[in-house]
């Protein structure tokens, strides 16, 4: 994310600021971003007096404020890290005493996660206007595939559109549970390597041949056998294959079909602009679409919708999800 490199940039630079407010729904951000101003604002021999780590949970806001305006021991700045700070969501306006007056020679970072301040309130003006506010947002699915493919290069990696996709669809948009996962291969593959479905397969335990996204390409071809064999193979490892999360990839697929059909422009670089998928995917489209006219996807999102509904137990308590997936396969196809 641009702004988190900006932040960090700055901070290289020397252009600290008194106040930094992380605040958002995807907290693996706001947690480099604390981590990176832990690590680099301060020598790490003035750390020992001059850094100190709170956990919301255990403080108050009058803590906070009062370590705040302590002076920094031989040392041109001290820094204050607030973790888990959404904790002190209840009296967090309090903060606003101390923000409009902020101690220069602090560095106080509130790491307040899952949650926003409003930005009507005075707190969020007075952060605006001393220090830094950092709104981390959470990735939709259909980015988060990009953001591995981004990270990896970075890291010094290729990863193949597929077995990024592979990543997305075992582990959802958590990116800090996806990072877990990059830093494994990390460690396992050398840097140059091109990460492919088989390597996580073979490292990360996620099939290359039974998985959501094989059964999503064996619908769209109408590929009968395939798509059955991956629905068994599901019904043999429900708790890896929950079929709430195959339902829900289904609809969503199913969904930019119908966006497909309407369409006028079919040329790849504006279906992937507009369905909002990698180009690679693109050809997955063109040939679902041909076997499924705008009329029946209609119908299959129904289909998909009724599905939904009995795979969290209404109407449908004691069926087993193996038997309303294999039932839901033969309505999609037929």
């Amino acid at each position: 994310m641009d702004e988190v490199k900006q932040i960090a940039l700055d901070i290289k630079k020397g252009d600290i600021k008194p106040v930094y407010f992380l605040m958002g729904e995807e907290p693996y951000y706001i947690d480099k971003l604390g981590d990176y101003i832990e690590d680099n604002v301060l020598q790490e021999e003035e750390r020992g007096f001059n850094q100190m780590v709170l956990y919301g949970r255990d403080v108050t806001i009058e803590d906070i404020a009062s370590n705040a305006k302590r002076y920094p021991m031989m040392a041109e700045r001290q820094v204050i890290i607030v973790k888990e700070a959404q904790d002190l969501s209840r009296t967090i306006e309090k903060l606003v005493d101390y923000v409009e007056n902020p101690q220069p020679t602090t560095v106080l970072v509130i790491c307040y996660k899952y949650k926003k301040i409003d930005k009507r309130k005075k707190l969020y003006k007075a952060v605006a206007k001393s220090g830094v506010i950092f709104d981390s947002k959470r990735l939709y699915e259909n980015q988060v595939g990009d953001w591995i493919r981004k990270e990896m290069q970075g890291r010094g990696y290729q990863i193949a559109p597929k077995a990024a996709q592979m990543l997305v669809e075992f582990l959802g948009t958590d990116l800090s549970k996806i990072d877990n996962e990059l830093q494994k291969l990390q460690l396992i593959c050398p840097k140059g390597t091109s990460i492919t479905p088989e390597v996580i397969e073979e490292n990360i335990g996620i099939s290359k041949d039974f998985n959501n996204f094989e059964l999503r390409k064996a619908i769209g071809m109408k590929d009968s056998l395939k798509a059955h064999r991956i629905i068994n193979y599901f019904s043999q490892n429900p708790k890896d294959n929950p079929m709430v999360v195959t339902v829900s990839l289904l609809f969503s697929f199913f969904s930019q079909l119908l966006q497909y059909h309407a369409l006028t422009d079919k040329s790849k670089g504006n279906v992937a602009k507009v369905l909002k998928v990698n180009p690679y995917f693109v050809s997955d489209y063109s040939v679902a679409a041909g076997n499924y006219p705008m009329k029946k996807v209609s119908e299959v999102v129904s289909l998909l919708r009724d599905a939904d509904v009995k795979s969290k137990g209404v109407g449908a308590a004691n069926v087993p999800q193996g038997d309303l997936l294999k039932e839901l396969l033969v309505k999609v196809m037929r």
